[in-house]
């Protein structure tokens, strides 16, 4: 097979601080809501691999969790180890930030790229400038930085420039035959996106009255024909808590059901009955036993 024709397969980190926006830009280089997105920091817990499969090439994308560099806990630590771990372990990485805006936590990420890998620095967010003629000074700037093979401005919120940041990464894959089957576009299980389903509507409809150690427990997942019947709890920390979630007469937990069963079924495209009960369990994202029980890495 020539050069031309050959076919490449290959992962890629995503890695930045908090609200740089990974979640979105990954959601759309495989075109479909597989990560969940929020304006609150660190919706992202898990590395979710994300899969795009095109006519010569197969990208195979792993969204990492923002990272931590303010608050410990053995929650922030373990989704720091999944950071690490991954930039180990992939071809190329994608190093996000705002554009225009490099601070300390970026530069505490940055300390992190790996420099026998290939890093693409994509400039997201880059439609909200109100001064066009910032970007390239900007980018100047960063060229200084780190060894980067390219610098990318995209808006992934507007889905601008997201096919370019493509292009770039297609030529760094190794060749080799696709890893998945050429429609599959996520490695998870259908459970454990139900839960973050859970946790996004959380966060979008409570998410600045609660901590973000909030979580969310599939306790019971039948399948029956074209039917899942989910039970699921949220796991909060005090009692007060859990009437914030709950609502005014249940009000606030049914809005958070009905929207992440909406999803569900979208994503699943299937019926879902979905029951969603919430629970205390104080102190769990410190006690590093409760964290690996939970699935964080």
């Amino acid at each position: 097979m020539s050069e031309a024709t050959a076919f490449h397969t290959g992962f890629i980190a995503i890695v930045g601080r908090p609200n740089v926006g990974k979640s979105t830009l990954l959601n759309r280089l495989i075109g479909q809501k597989i990560s969940i997105v929020s304006r609150k920091a660190q919706t992202t817990r898990h590395r979710i691999t994300g899969i795009r499969t095109d006519a010569n090439a197969q990208f195979i994308f792993v969204d990492t969790p923002g990272f931590q560099t303010k608050y410990r806990s053995a929650l922030n630590d373990a989704m720091n180890r999944g950071v690490t771990t991954t930039l180990s372990d992939v071809d190329v990485v994608l190093f996000v930030i705002e554009a225009s805006k490099f601070d300390e936590r970026d530069v505490e990420v940055m300390k992190l790229l790996p420099k026998h890998r290939p890093v693409i620095l994509v400039l997201n967010k880059a439609d909200l400038l109100k001064d066009k003629g910032q970007l390239l000074p900007f980018i100047q700037r960063m060229s200084t930085q780190f060894p980067f093979h390219a610098i990318v401005p995209v808006s992934a919120k507007k889905v601008m420039k997201v096919d370019v940041l493509v292009d770039a990464i297609k030529p760094l894959l190794p060749e080799g035959e696709p890893m998945y089957e050429e429609d599959q576009v996520t490695d998870r299980s259908e459970r454990f996106l139900a839960s973050e389903l859970i946790r996004e509507k959380i966060f979008r409809l409570v998410g600045d009255e609660l901590p973000y150690s909030t979580t969310v427990e599939i306790e019971r997942w039948e399948e029956e024909g074209n039917l899942r019947r989910i039970f699921a709890a949220i796991l909060v920390d005090r009692d007060a808590q859990k009437a914030i979630v709950i609502g005014h007469e249940g009000e606030k937990l049914k809005e958070i059901s009905t929207q992440a069963r909406t999803d569900m079924e979208k994503m699943f495209d299937c019926r879902v009955y979905l029951e969603v009960f919430v629970k205390v369990k104080s102190g769990w994202a410190d006690d590093t036993r409760l964290v690996r029980q939970f699935g964080y890495e």
